[in-house]
């Protein structure tokens, strides 16, 4: 990992670049295949899933039996370890909950909110090297407590044309309503336009590589919504001599094992102990089953030694990091002043593996410096929330001239007359 030690502030913006990822380059690709997806619709995706999958699906629909064998072939000890997950991340979405409250603005004046839950959702999950059933986790629970009616799940099939078991375990587990065998590119434009077999959806969520990311905004263009513009992965620890180097140097590898493009961070005020995560990471990366994917992204990657803890406070909400790891003495100071991050662990025994899995907070978070501007997906992903308001005789009369006066002020004589009308009504009464 490279050094850097006291930057100016005039560097951090190259020091904190993130790998180059652009769709401009996929755009010729995407846009043919939801061209012929549009125009075909099934019989493009048997196409496409023979050329990108390597297999040919008849039946995009994974059925009954299929979901029984699946929920038979994952061990029980998994199953409890999901079921564990499924239930704090059940607790922690429905306190998200908001109920009815009517507010009484003016006197015969009420108003109110009230969440309603998209009635179509797609969820992607890629299906590669590595099978996201957490992702599942992530996504199916937050969409049933909004009371979703469709949740529609894409996943690529292998290439013997199954899915992961335990991605259909959990899958049905959540309540998802529906599974299809299609990944990739093809699967964001089914969700997009809808064929004979998969419905079109009104928002689409889940992660994906270069070329599901470059099709999410392609969708979004055709009017569906999403569910966060994504990156890579990344990750910042901020670390002193408080934390345990061996377990900051596990946190890191544990992002950089994503993909290639994936990005990781530490900055410390110890030269010391940034070099004893070097020498820890080193050790932890021989061991690693995917270090070959861990060692091209350790290239993107940065030890960061800054004294300043103002600098250091600037320059995390800077890079806005998508998973912030705080273990550091004064901590208070800055979870006081962090306002620019996905989700924030602390402490020595809060890896972010826990969020990824089973802590019950989302997973699905924004990177590429997003957090400056989205949330991570939660219960309010899943919902739209619709305003209500319910006036009497007395309450038009309160409030009804100041609308006069503001209509007549912005010239719409219409908008004018429709309170006009009223109060004129309710003058002998």
């Amino acid at each position: 990992m490279k050094v850097i030690n006291n930057p100016n502030r005039a560097d951090w913006n190259s020091i904190l670049e993130r790998p180059t990822f652009s769709i401009e380059s996929l755009d010729l690709v995407v846009n043919e295949v939801f061209k012929t997806v549009q125009n075909e619709g099934d019989t493009a995706l048997k196409k496409y899933t023979e050329k990108f999958d390597g297999v040919y699906i008849d039946d995009f629909s994974v059925s009954d039996v299929e979901i029984e064998n699946a929920i038979n072939q994952v061990s029980e000890e998994l199953k409890r370890a999901i079921q564990l997950a499924k239930n704090n991340i059940e607790i922690f979405h429905a306190s998200q909950k908001i109920e009815k409250k009517i507010i009484t603005t003016s006197v015969g004046v009420e108003c109110w909110q009230e969440s309603r839950g998209i009635e179509k959702v797609g969820i992607y999950i890629p299906a590669g090297s590595a099978p996201l059933f957490s992702t599942v986790l992530m996504l199916g629970i937050p969409a049933k407590i909004a009371d979703c009616k469709e949740i529609i799940l894409c996943t690529p099939p292998d290439k013997n044309g199954s899915i992961n078991p335990a991605i259909l375990y959990t899958a049905n587990l959540c309540g998802v309503t529906k599974i299809f065998k299609v990944g990739g590119i093809q699967a964001i434009a089914a969700f997009t336009f809808g064929t004979e077999s998969i419905p079109n959806v009104y928002k689409i969520f889940g992660p994906g590589n270069q070329y599901v990311t470059a099709a999410k905004q392609v969708a979004l263009s055709k009017g569906i919504a999403i569910d966060m513009p994504a990156g890579p992965s990344e990750l910042l620890v901020l670390a002193d001599e408080l934390a345990n180097a061996d377990f900051v140097a596990s946190d890191l590898l544990s992002q950089v094992e994503h993909g290639a493009d994936s990005q990781v961070i530490c900055i410390s005020k110890s030269e010391q102990f940034l070099k004893n995560v070097e020498k820890e990471l080193l050790t932890q990366l021989a061991q690693l089953p995917r270090k070959d994917i861990a060692t091209r992204a350790i290239e993107n990657s940065k030890l960061i030694l800054l004294e300043n803890e103002n600098d250091i406070l600037d320059m995390i909400n800077e890079y806005a990091p998508e998973h912030f790891i705080l273990v550091v003495k004064n901590e208070d100071f800055y979870l006081d002043g962090i306002i620019n991050a996905g989700s924030v662990f602390i402490g020595n025994y809060t890896p972010e593996s826990a969020g990824d899995y089973a802590s019950g907070t989302n997973h699905t978070l924004p990177t590429n410096g997003f957090a400056k501007s989205y949330s991570g997906v939660n219960l309010d992903a899943f919902v739209k929330k619709i305003t209500f308001q319910k006036i009497t005789k007395e309450g038009i009369q309160n409030i009804g001239p100041a609308i006069e006066l503001m209509a007549s002020a912005e010239g719409l004589g219409a908008h004018k007359n429709a309170v006009t009308l009223r109060l004129e009504s309710l003058k002998d009464k």
